[in-house]
């Protein structure tokens, strides 16, 4: 019997521990591998530069750490893939995505907003050296060129949570891989990998870390994709350090329940949104989920500087729920007739629902919306 997602999710990265005598997953912190044979090691650091894969023991930390691979491993079997690369940050992720498809000669991207405003940034100012299109889901087949080397979409999207038909845009892409930013579904709700995407990126900041205390970033791929990033993350420095590795992969181990617990809050949060006198518009993934974005009648900022027990902060995924205005914080970045184009209005609201009773975070939602 294939065993469930939730039960993945608690022994991903973990099927050996039980051989190795131990119970909880070891923590190695070190930087670099000691070795007698130094020919050997000159095999395997040849065999990285052509390949992107390392064979047998470490050599230094920036090529590879044991810990940061068990957390490679499990995100990689939730998401369905052989591979996965894991970063510093998910902006890490994303810079080594378009960098592998710069290398490959192929500096052009299609982009389907809205996307995390600091990807949109990286993309429209061409600071790693790419060239964006940005298209609608129904206008990207006639945006492709003979040098596209990425179709990018987000879905559920930052901030709005617009969805998009992720079948339908690998069939417009034809032949060009599409990288699927599946931060805010999560495995647990959704796997782009089932439905032809050839990466999907996480911010394991969010969701997979859960806590609000760890950073990183994630990419779920094909094995000769993921050399190709790994090549990449050696070159540049993007490394996750081992103590985040081990941070995240036991954070999956409660992924699932900590999605659907808050996803059941959300919405029952959005049933009561839909009702209230001072919100004008709700957005609500179809798949569900712990996002919520609501449009207020009144002033957004006032709204942020009366809730109590909900957090006021940009990011999101943590056991403690969040609040945030994106076109002052996570899209300001983001020009502004871009960022209203996208639907990202001045009276967006994006709230990330955590664990806390329901009951307790509708009196702190009613009593802040009042306020505004």
């Amino acid at each position: 019997m294939t065993a469930t997602l939730r039960t993945r999710a608690v022994h991903a990265g973990r099927d050996d521990l039980t051989d190795l005598g131990v119970h909880a997953a070891p923590l190695d912190l070190s930087t670099t591998y000691p070795s007698r044979d130094s020919v050997d090691e000159a095999g395997r650091i040849d065999e990285f530069a052509a390949t992107g894969a390392l064979s047998g023991l470490p050599v230094y930390g920036r090529l590879s750490n044991p810990t940061v691979e068990r957390f490679e491993k499990a995100l990689a079997e939730l998401e369905g893939f052989d591979d996965a690369v894991a970063f510093a940050t998910g902006m890490a992720a994303v810079s080594a995505s378009l960098l592998a498809a710069v290398a490959q000669g192929k500096r052009h991207v299609v982009a389907v907003r809205p996307v995390y405003g600091c990807t949109d940034h990286m993309l429209t100012s061409g600071l790693l050296g790419t060239e964006v299109t940005w298209a609608d889901p129904e206008d990207v087949a006639s945006a492709l060129r003979p040098d596209t080397g990425l179709v990018l979409l987000e879905t559920p999207a930052n901030p709005t949570l617009r969805e998009v038909d992720i079948a339908e845009i690998v069939s417009a892409a034809g032949e060009v891989p599409m990288l699927v930013d599946n931060t805010f579904a999560t495995p647990v709700l959704q796997r782009p990998g089932r439905h032809g995407a050839r990466f999907v990126l996480h911010s394991a900041t969010k969701f997979l870390g859960g806590h609000g205390d760890v950073m990183g970033g994630v990419v779920a791929c094909g094995a000769e994709d993921a050399g190709m990033l790994r090549q990449i993350r050696f070159a540049t420095g993007g490394v996750l350090h081992p103590l985040a590795g081990y941070m995240l992969l036991r954070g999956l181990s409660t992924l699932p329940l900590r999605v659907n617990a808050a996803s059941a809050t959300a919405a029952e949060l959005v049933e009561r949104l839909r009702g209230h006198a001072n919100v004008s518009a709700v957005h609500y993934p179809g798949i569900g989920g712990p996002l919520i974005a609501f449009e207020v009648d009144g002033d957004p900022h006032a709204l942020i500087g009366a809730v109590r027990l909900i957090t006021p902060a940009v990011s999101l995924g943590s056991v403690d729920s969040l609040i945030q205005h994106p076109a002052s914080i996570s899209h300001r970045i983001v020009a502004e007739d871009d960022r209203r184009g996208a639907g990202v209005t001045d009276r967006l609201i994006r709230m990330s629902v955590g664990l806390e009773d329901v009951e307790d975070l509708w009196h702190d939602l009613d009593q802040a919306l009042k306020a505004c």
